[in-house]
């Protein structure tokens, strides 16, 4: 792969590179990929109608377009009437490889934060039944809100905890950590056998049971033990 060069004649101004805050600090995170995770709770599956066993985690990608700061509002997306919520723990890398352990995963974590995987259920829903791509679901513009990173040498790497969002003060969504399927050192082992994962990527590590539509002018809560908060305002 081509390194960016700096002092380039390039014939189309770069993107602006989406970054987010290291909590506590005035350094910001560049974000390089964005991998999700997908039925990676037991009673979620079950609520999508999928069989609640371990099976081999799947996964989907968002563009970094996807990424919403927590001073940003999510404006309700064209094309779909039937948005839902569902909120994550997110994994930041500081450092990348192909067919990792789950030790030398571990090693490579940068930190943590509390994410929402918005989806257009609507048309996931019609995708699925045609047998095709959930991009125009899962990756669109602010569908992926994150809060600032709590840095692992600040928190450890947590492996239980709450995890939770509200809408409008009512408790939507509750679970634990420790209820994943697929912990988050097999998480990034297994992608690295398809991917040679590098510095600034996201992973989006599952949701747990309870998701549900939002519509304009809802405010939600998301909070996850030990890792921190995301409000955000439906506009």
């Amino acid at each position: 792969m081509m390194k960016p060069k700096i002092n380039a004649n390039y014939v189309i101004t770069p993107g602006i590179i989406p970054c987010l805050q290291v909590l506590g600090s005035s350094d910001y995170y560049p974000v390089n990929r964005i991998f999700c995770v997908g039925r990676n709770y037991a009673k979620h599956s079950v609520e999508m109608g999928y069989d609640p066993e371990r099976e081999e985690p799947f996964f989907f990608q968002k563009s970094t377009n996807s990424i919403l700061v927590e001073s940003e509002d999510f404006i309700y997306p064209e094309k779909t009437i039937e948005v839902h919520h569902e909120v994550e723990l997110v994994v930041a890398l500081k450092a990348g490889g192909k067919n990792l352990s789950r030790s030398e995963a571990t090693s490579n974590i940068y930190g943590y934060a509390v994410g929402l995987d918005m989806t257009r259920r609507d048309l996931q829903t019609e995708l699925k039944s045609m047998g095709r791509p959930w991009e125009i679901s899962k990756s669109f513009d602010g569908s992926a809100p994150c809060s600032a990173i709590a840095r692992a040498e600040d928190i450890g790497h947590p492996t239980k905890g709450e995890i939770s969002l509200t809408k409008n003060g009512l408790r939507c969504q509750d679970g634990d950590l420790q209820q994943m399927i697929w912990k988050v050192p097999e998480i990034i082992a297994y992608l690295s056998e398809f991917f040679t994962l590098m510095p600034g990527d996201l992973v989006f590590t599952g949701t747990p049971s309870g998701v549900g539509a939002v519509q304009r002018g809802d405010k939600l809560k998301c909070a996850i033990d030990g890792v921190g908060t995301l409000t955000i305002g439906v506009v």
